[in-house]
């Protein structure tokens, strides 16, 4: 079943694809560009500029040249170390994630120069996608690097949400919650978005360098106050709100997300023979907690044949969230697997799956990893305690003897996790 668990994630991440994502959503016959809904007359623009960050920004570049050409003036994407594709008039910027490095200063800061010299008969286009907080680094003045890195570590070590990371990160920067397109005012701005978030909150994804902020310094404190970090409150810095003039001309739409890659996956789940079972594209959590919710529904399909019946695929989607307590590696995707493992061992006809569908999972090189009833057992034969690797958040250094890591390598997409148990 190891084998079908792979084929289950390929197809979400083949519904996540950038480049068919941004040609869906954005049409051109030479005159006119669809964005959407929305037509803009290719007359009334004298420049184009594609601008943006995130670890799917490199794909949608291309497929954006792909449509437009020779119409692109110039642009610049922040990408992560490995991301290619093929790109002729945007520069394709490698920068570090999930921590920020001086690489991706020098990439926003490029990128704020080309938003800054649009005037109003231009059009930037923004290709914002799951790992542009990180990624499109631009400290507010007197903060630096290092303690933006280390506030970034801080909070992520200590469980923050996605929702409270990035606010903090936008009033620490001079670049997002909405002041991308502020910088670009007054030109006409298409934010082409892949979302990463619970919710598919605009201003939250990649840090809403387009979007209008909801979040305020005040929210920001609370949440440093909350994990313990300490700070300056001078360096907080206020953002565009929702009804900023600057931002009116800017059109943010959705192009990728969870939803579109388990309804792939699901499909792709019933071609095999199994039932999906979709129970949520909006899991958030405590990684161990929703493992143990999981493994309880797996027991109760074994048990009495509900709440569907076997051959069944239980699917879900989300983010949840890992409170580092030990000195091992790893990342949520395998922590899932292996505490569901320990809750599911000795169960027969069980397979179970978590990948991250950006081809990553915490730091380490793997996307996720997978897991049977007998992984457990097979761990102790070899004398590793599979508790005590989970105690110290070491699941990496648990699959890996065991080859149940799953490598996929950069994929050029992100939009959250993708979770498959199979039962046969």
């Amino acid at each position: 079943m190891k084998k079908h668990a792979l084929q289950i994630f390929r197809a979400a991440l083949d519904a996540a694809d950038p480049q068919h994502a941004v040609l869906r959503h954005l049409q051109s016959d030479g005159r006119v560009l669809i964005a959407g809904k929305q037509r803009y007359s290719l007359t009334d623009i004298d420049r184009v500029f594609v601008v943006g960050a995130g670890k799917a920004s490199a794909g949608m570049a291309s497929a954006v040249e792909r449509l437009l050409g020779r119409r692109i003036t110039d642009g610049l994407v922040n990408v992560p170390d490995g991301v290619t594709a093929r790109v002729r008039r945007t520069q394709l910027h490698a920068a570090r994630h999930p921590l920020p490095d001086e690489r991706g200063i020098a990439g926003a800061h490029k990128i704020a120069e080309l938003a800054h010299q649009a005037t109003v008969r231009d059009l930037v286009i923004a290709l914002i996608s799951g790992g542009a907080s990180a990624l499109l680094p631009a400290p507010v003045p007197g903060l630096a690097l290092e303690q933006k890195q280390s506030i970034t570590k801080a909070l992520m070590n200590g469980g923050a949400t996605i929702h409270e990371l990035n606010a903090v990160r936008k009033h620490l920067s001079t670049i997002k919650g909405g002041q991308l397109a502020a910088l670009a005012y007054p030109a006409r701005i298409i934010s082409l978005i892949f979302s990463d978030v619970i919710g598919d909150d605009l201003d939250v994804i990649g840090s809403g360098p387009t979007v209008g902020d909801r979040a305020t310094c005040a929210q920001s404190r609370a949440i440093l106050d909350k994990y313990g970090v300490d700070l300056a409150l001078e360096l907080l810095h206020e953002t565009p709100k929702p009804n900023d003039d600057r931002l009116k001309r800017t059109q943010n739409l959705i192009i990728g997300s969870n939803r579109l890659a388990i309804d792939a996956a699901a499909v792709r789940a019933r071609e095999l023979g199994y039932k999906p079972l979709v129970l949520s594209t909006m899991i958030e959590g405590e990684t161990r907690e929703i493992a143990n919710m999981h493994a309880a529904i797996v027991k109760e399909i074994l048990a009495n044949n509900r709440p569907a019946k076997r051959p069944v695929c239980i699917l879900s989607g989300g983010e949840t969230t890992c409170t580092v307590r030990g000195s091992g590696s790893g990342g949520r995707n395998q922590e899932f697997v292996l505490a569901s493992a320990i809750a599911l061992q000795g169960a027969k006809d069980i397979e179970i799956f978590s990948g991250g569908t950006d081809g990553l999972d915490g730091p380490t090189d793997a996307a996720g990893a997978t897991a049977d009833g007998d992984t457990v057992a097979r761990a102790a034969a070899l004398g590793m305690d599979a508790r005590a690797f989970l105690n110290d958040n070491d699941s990496y250094h648990f699959f890996a003897p065991i080859n149940g890591l799953v490598k996929t390598g950069p994929t050029g997409t992100n939009v959250m996790d993708v979770r498959a148990i199979l039962i046969r």
